[in-house]
């Protein structure tokens, strides 16, 4: 049996390790859990294993707001205690409070 824990939780903010963007953890896959065609059109030297979390992140860079689908080798924490601004927070979310963004209902 396949069994992983997630490093990071959901309403915590992280960062992309190569990438310009950071995001708030909207959901959680235990292991690769995308299209087979998302996944080829990563350039194999830097594509990530599939056997580990990916999180799904309401993203910002310093030109738009997206959805973005991440492994966790390729996230860090974000420690400089500032908000995003991503539009969609609010439907999921509270008000940004001690540095993570509280649900706004409870989960199953």
């Amino acid at each position: 049996m396949f069994k992983t824990n997630a490093k990071y939780a959901l309403g915590q903010v992280v960062r992309h390790r190569k990438h310009p963007f950071r995001g708030v953890v909207f959901d959680v896959d235990a292991m690769f859990s995308n299209t087979e065609e998302w996944y080829a059109a990563i350039p194999e030297d830097s594509r990530p294993a599939k056997e580990q979390p990916y999180y799904h992140l309401l993203a910002e860079n310093d030109e738009s707001y997206y959805v973005a689908y991440v492994s966790e080798q390729n996230l860090v924490a974000d420690s400089s205690g500032e908000p995003v601004d991503h539009p969609d927070l609010p439907d999921l979310f509270g008000d940004f409070e001690n540095g993570r963004y509280p649900l706004h209902f409870n989960l199953n």
